[in-house]
């Protein structure tokens, strides 16, 4: 893949770390669990060992576009083509207490929105800027992906299949209203946490909206407060 021009990058995040997303769907930058961490997937840097998490719809000239859910850090690329139109979102869940089961997560559901898209899947880590070595475990709710003083989960109810590069990799149809759910996550023991279902993932995607307007709005009330003071 050749490398992309920054301002082709859309940012989520959850206030400690954020995801570099491309829109081509590639998460090419991510710091797990702090923004100081070392990154997971580092393409942005290394295109070939930096390790990426793609999520893409595939066909004939493939449009791209990029956009935020008013008031929110909700991203959605869009995946438009002849026969079919394709959308990807992206979030971390935010403003939850730190023993939530849905802290540290990344949050993926690519949809169809219209005919019948080709859907392709790249998962492959590269722990520690892709200095430590790991183990990929597939499962029966994703993939488990083991390096020294880390694990982490891929859960997700699409077919994975090991790359032999690290990774896992995903191909599949989506009919018009069908939706995929992808979670990454944090696993100290056991194995991939069982995906959540659409409904789960719907209310996790509202919580997280809610999330970013209560806070927009709590910002915007005290910056005109401020100004006020100052008059």
């Amino acid at each position: 893949m050749a490398y992309q021009p920054i301002e082709n990058y859309g940012i989520v995040g959850n206030m400690r770390t954020v995801a570099l997303v491309g829109t081509n769907g590639s998460i090419d930058w991510y710091c797990f669990p702090h923004f100081d961490s070392p990154s997971i997937f580092g393409a942005i840097l290394d295109d070939k060992k930096g390790g990426r998490f793609q999520i893409s719809a595939g066909g004939e000239e493939v449009r791209h576009k990029q956009s935020y859910w008013p008031s929110t850090n909700v991203l959605t690329t869009r995946f438009l083509m002849a026969d079919g139109i394709a959308e990807l979102e992206d979030f971390m869940p935010a403003g939850l207490p730190s023993d939530s089961p849905q802290y540290h997560r990344l949050c993926r559901r690519i949809r169809c929105v219209r005919g019948t898209v080709r859907i392709s899947v790249t998962c492959r880590p590269a722990f520690d800027y892709g200095r430590k070595k790991h183990d990929t475990v597939i499962e029966p709710n994703g993939v488990v992906f083991r390096s020294d003083g880390l694990r982490l989960a891929l859960s997700t109810a699409a077919p994975l299949k090991d790359d032999g590069h690290g990774g896992v990799s995903a191909k599949f149809v989506l009919a018009e209203g069908k939706s995929q759910v992808f979670v990454l996550s944090d696993c100290a023991e056991g194995g991939a946490p069982c995906p959540p279902s659409e409904k789960e993932a719907a209310e996790l995607l509202r919580g997280t909206v809610k999330f970013w307007h209560d806070w927009l709005s709590a910002c915007t009330y005290h910056g005109r407060w401020r100004c006020k003071d100052q008059l």
